[in-house]
């Protein structure tokens, strides 16, 4: 029996009534019958006539609530000694306690009165009136302690009725008031604990370091605190359990009497009661600090992340400004520094972020319960540090192409210097004899050979390797010292045949006079075919073969022209599939963007920066304070990502509407910000509704000149979400059977799963009373109300009857790996508008339960059954397609479970 549960039936406790047991009119010496039945004694007192009824009754009740109830049970013997006392007494006694005992009676022990008279009297008096007592147990007249101890041992016995056993009054009664404080005592420290314990249950966990650090302390102060008074519960039970058995520790040859040995059961009880509430409220505890604790490292974690984040977007804005790839060799190796110099800067913001998302898997893998915060942001730090040294190495690549090219080229300008000086530097009467126009040829010849170090023999070669950094000014210097190679090459060609004119004539007798220049036969010069000039609108490089024999097989590198009337179609072609509603709808989706980021950059600016600034801080209210992430959410992640992707990437679809569908396959992950915006947006809600008349909203709006108060902008985001479907609804009318449907259907389809999934969240987040975690199901699939009948096939006839013919109203939840079952609960909130929550009834395990499609009498109904059978729930949907639906997705799930166990 639980002591703390007798203590709160018993009406009584001995400090209430502590008074009329100093009186000592009846006690509860210890003493038990031979079978075990305890004893009341009823001791010679002179005024117990004049004792009021409530005393009596209140006294007796308590005495006879002690023993425990096995004893009880035994029915109590009462003792009345009244051998100093007359009949009337006795009589009065016995009438009394015949009316007010309110235990079993087993027997009564009356001692007669000593003197003769009053004896005779009371034998007499006895049989006259013994009906008249009602009792049902024998009453026994005894004429002394002598003939008591022929039914009672003598060691159950006072010393007061002839027997051995040591009763103390004053003492009882100390020990009666110490064991009921001290249950006292541990049932006030049980109700403690289960304060602070409900308490910390409810606790909300802050959104910072600061009072996430303040939190912990206090909660760990409190802690000790009430450690610190169940210390003093043990050690008071401990002191109270060495008195009672002090006798036994004093002598050897003492007895605890039974009553005593029930206190001390009982203060062992309480004591064991105590530690086992002490270890459940340290296991809870460990838990709870253990949580805290998790939540200060989050807490942490999500600071430095901001503070990381920031440094390296601005790292990554540095880089993607850093776009020269220089115009000479001078020009890129000091980009090359400058571009190590910024490599070196940012390596230690790169080894910060790599050492906080090793922390944040270290955190996961320590199973804290935000996996879902700390993993996402783990992966955005690799994936700038990766796009970080990935844009970096490109950075190299470019820039070493950019440093090869301009080499070369000035390589090749260097060669042609050269080739210039020695056509030069040749002289005109040396080369008229056959000997020296043979010396010239091999000089040129020689000089030919080094002319494949600074001449492309492969155009495609060329183009592969510097096609991403041909610039119009690198095409330009290019089409320059093509040009030049060009008119060096045609120089030495015009040069090679006058000399090898020279060199074929034959020897001749040495004539007095010189033969004339004229007299020489004229042959006409070869002729040249100029390449054509580079033209701007291509980067593709050729190298074509010179027609002319003399040219000895060399190359130069030239620029192919681009079939004008092939292009021109192709551009018309194009032209032609975009249609003037596309156009409309394609500028409408970029305009209505534009203002949508403008109003996401005044709503930052024009309030959330205003929240720190000290200038406002004075008229911010109090319950407004570091709740800036509650109010705004991730708008701030919104308009980042509209403003700095998004938004340009729209735009780049004015003259390519077929892009249009990308953006959205595209950014398909980015656009689920809006999930967590949209779980956000009630507690924003509600707290606007709290601090939404404050004056420092109406002056942050008068500085905006907005005419909407702060909460209708906060709607714009929900409003964007689902403007999209819709563009892209007009969007996919204008372009029926055309090439591009395909990925508008895909791109409308990926909108709507969003704001389907954002739906979803929207109710999963008013779910209540499931205790387990509801991550832990799976994804999401489906959510509906429905009318529910249930079926059981072990209850009862009448309740299953009832239960056909009387339907629930369920809202279910389908997850991959549980189906829901919610009632749906609609509360107002100050005036405003129903909030809608879901309390949780019933779950079914997805690898347990079975499908029906089609219920007679209804194709709007279908049933899942669960465990064989043994519970049936029929299911009607408010519409064929919607149940058509569920089933569908319901099957989907069981043939993956099926394919799994295969």
């Amino acid at each position: 029996t639980d002591e703390i549960m007798q203590q709160e039936i018993r009406p009584l406790v001995a400090v209430d009534i502590i008074e009329q047991l100093h009186r000592q009119f009846a006690i509860l010496s210890g003493g038990r019958g031979k079978d075990g039945a305890p004893i009341i004694t009823f001791p010679e007192f002179a005024g117990f006539s004049e004792i009021p009824d409530d005393d009596f009754l209140n006294v007796v009740t308590y005495l006879t609530s002690i023993p425990s109830l096995e004893a009880a049970s035994i029915g109590f013997i009462i003792i009345i000694d009244r051998r100093r006392d007359k009949w009337s007494a006795v009589k009065a006694s016995l009438t009394r306690i015949a009316g007010a005992f309110p235990g079993n009676l087993q027997l009564v022990f009356v001692l007669r009165p000593s003197r003769f008279i009053q004896r005779a009297i009371a034998d007499i008096g006895i049989k006259l009136y013994r009906d008249d007592f009602k009792m049902k147990v024998p009453i026994i007249m005894l004429n002394s302690v002598s003939d008591l101890h022929g039914y009672i041992d003598k060691s159950q016995l006072t010393r007061e009725l002839g027997g051995t056993l040591e009763y103390g009054h004053s003492q009882w009664i100390h020990h009666r008031t110490a064991i009921e404080n001290f249950a006292m005592t541990v049932k006030s420290t049980a109700q403690m604990l289960q304060t602070f314990g409900t308490d910390l249950a409810e606790t909300e966990l802050p959104n910072d370091v600061q009072c996430t650090e303040e939190l912990l302390s206090s909660h760990t102060d409190h802690h000790s605190k009430l450690k610190d008074e169940l210390k003093l519960a043990v050690k008071q039970g401990a002191t109270l359990l060495t008195c009672i058995r002090e006798p036994v520790t004093r002598s050897a040859n003492s007895k605890l009497s039974p009553d005593e040995l029930e206190n001390v059961a009982t203060v062992e009880r309480l004591l064991a009661q105590l530690d086992e509430t002490e270890k459940a409220f340290d296991q809870f505890w460990t838990k709870h600090h253990l949580k805290l604790e998790q939540c200060l490292q989050l807490r942490h974690f999500e600071h430095d992340f901001r503070e990381v984040k920031l440094t390296l977007d601005n790292l990554m804005e540095t880089q993607a400004g850093f776009a020269d790839i220089g115009d000479s060799v001078t020009r890129v190796e000091n980009l090359l520094k400058e571009q190590k110099h910024l490599e070196e800067k940012g390596q230690e913001p790169l080894e910060k972020a790599q050492s906080l998302a090793l922390h944040g898997e270290q955190l996961i893998q320590n199973n804290h319960y935000a996996v879902d915060s700390i993993r996402p942001k783990c992966v955005e730090l690799r994936r700038i540090c990766d796009d970080f040294t990935n844009e970096t190495k490109k950075k190299y690549d470019i820039l070493g192409k950019s440093l090869e090219l301009h080499k070369q080229l000035d390589k090749a300008s260097q060669w042609c210097e050269a080739g210039i000086y020695l056509l030069a530097s040749q002289a005109v009467d040396k080369c008229q004899s056959q000997e020296g126009a043979e010396t010239a040829l091999v000089e040129i010849e020689k000089f030919l050979v080094t002319a494949k170090e600074h001449q492309l023999s492969n155009p495609k070669e060329f183009y592969n390797q510097f096609d991403m950094i041909l610039t119009p000014e690198i095409k330009a210097n290019a089409q320059r010292i093509v040009q030049k190679l060009e008119d060096v090459q045609e120089m030495f060609d015009k040069r090679q045949v006058s000399l090898k004119k020279l060199a074929a004539k034959q020897t001749r007798p040495v004539q007095p006079v010189a033969p004339h220049p004229e007299s020489s036969p004229k042959r006409a010069s070869p002729k040249i075919t100029r390449p054509a000039a580079v033209e701007n609108t291509s980067y593709h490089f050729q190298v074509r073969r010179r027609e002319p024999a003399a040219q000895n097989g060399n190359h130069a590198l030239v620029h192919p022209r681009i079939a004008d009337s092939k292009y021109q179609h192709r551009q018309g072609l194009i032209e032609k599939c975009i249609s003037e509603s596309q156009g409309h709808i394609i500028n409408e989706l970029i305009e209505t963007e534009r203002v949508y980021v403008e109003e996401l950059q005044s709503i930052i600016e024009g309030y959330a920066s205003e929240m720190d600034n000290p200038n406002l801080v004075h008229l911010i209210p109090s319950a407004l304070q570091n709740k800036k992430e509650i109010l705004f959410g991730n708008l701030p992640e919104i308009y980042y990502f509209h403003n700095r992707i998004f938004l340009k990437e729209i735009e780049n679809c004015i003259e390519n509407p077929e892009l249009l569908a990308r953006c959205f396959l595209k950014r398909k992950e980015d656009l689920q910000i809006y999930e967590k915006y949209c779980q956000n947006k009630p507690r924003s809600e509600a707290l606007w509704r709290q601090c939404g008349d404050s004056i420092f909203f109406q002056e942050c709006q008068r500085k905006l000149d907005h005419k909407l108060s702060l909460d209708a902008y906060l709607l714009k985001p929900v409003q964007r979400i689902t403007k999209y479907q819709l563009l892209l609804k007009e969007m996919l009318k204008c372009s029926k059977n055309s090439e591009g449907t395909a990925e508008l259907e895909e791109a409308l389809a990926t909108v709507l799963d969003i704001i389907k999934s954002v739906n979803d969240s929207m109710h999963q987040i008013a779910i209540t009373g499931y205790e387990g975690d509801v991550s832990e199901l799976g994804k999401l699939l489906m959510q509906g109300s429905f009318n529910v009948w249930t079926d059981h096939k072990k209850g009862h006839n009448k309740v299953k009857d009832l239960a056909r013919f009387k339907p629930m109203q369920r809202h279910l939840f389908l997850y991959t790996k549980m189906l829901l079952f919610c009632k749906k609960r609609e509360e107002n909130t100050d005036g405003h508008e129903k909030t809608a929550s879901y309390s949780f009834k019933n779950s079914l395990k997805m690898s347990t339960v079975g499908i029906t499609e089609n219920v007679k009498g209804d194709n709007k109904k279908f049933e899942i059954w669960y465990n064989g059978r043994e519970e049936v729930y029929i299911i009607q949907a408010s519409s064929v397609e919607l149940k058509n639906t569920w089933i569908s997705e319901i099957r989907k799930v069981l043939t993956g479970q099926l394919e799994a166990c295969r």
